[in-house]
């Protein structure tokens, strides 16, 4: 079967082509690309960096999806050797043929809060009892570390944001 070059049709017959045309890969500079994997499932997780193994509770979370769990704690442990003792929350998004990718997200706010007020947990009850300080400067800092997963638009925001975490934790901000 012949094809005529585009410039040889019609308008009318272009139009009437067009609307039944149907590519099954997309094309991107000249070269096909292959089409999308489907997503079996997303997994949520923190897990502390440079220490991600097979048992509880990373081994059944990822086990149940039927991802293999060795190459996802070696891979995760490459990409956070140099963040050793700090968690680090991960989105694990799994496709329909066992394979899987990963992002690692930046350390949660109340983790970074602790560390900088120097106590070991939040206060039970923050409205009475308060358990550490941290400066305007300490939680810029964590705002600016925090800005790429969080809502804000600019750093005050992302501040307000971080001094209310700060606030539910019993944790006082000072000039």
């Amino acid at each position: 079967m012949l094809v005529r070059p585009l410039a040889q049709h019609s308008k009318t017959t272009l139009r009437k082509a067009w609307k039944h045309a149907v590519l099954p890969l997309h094309r991107k500079k000249n070269q096909l690309m292959a089409p999308k994997k489907k997503v079996s499932a997303l997994i949520k997780l923190q897990i502390e960096a440079g220490k991600a193994n097979p048992a509880p509770p990373l081994g059944p979370a990822l086990g149940s999806h039927g991802v293999n769990i060795m190459d996802f704690c070696k891979a995760y442990n490459a990409q956070t050797q140099d963040k050793m003792g700090q968690i680090i929350p991960v989105e694990i998004t799994v496709y329909e043929d066992r394979s899987f990718d990963f992002i690692l997200k930046t350390p949660p706010a109340a983790a970074l809060l602790k560390k900088a007020a120097g106590v070991q947990k939040g206060a039970d009850n923050p409205l009475t009892t308060k358990v550490g300080s941290v400066t305007k400067d300490q939680v810029r800092e964590i705002a600016e570390t925090k800005m790429a997963d969080l809502s804000a638009r600019d750093i005050e925001a992302a501040m307000k944001i971080i001094e209310g975490t700060a606030r539910s934790m019993g944790i006082t901000v000072t000039d």
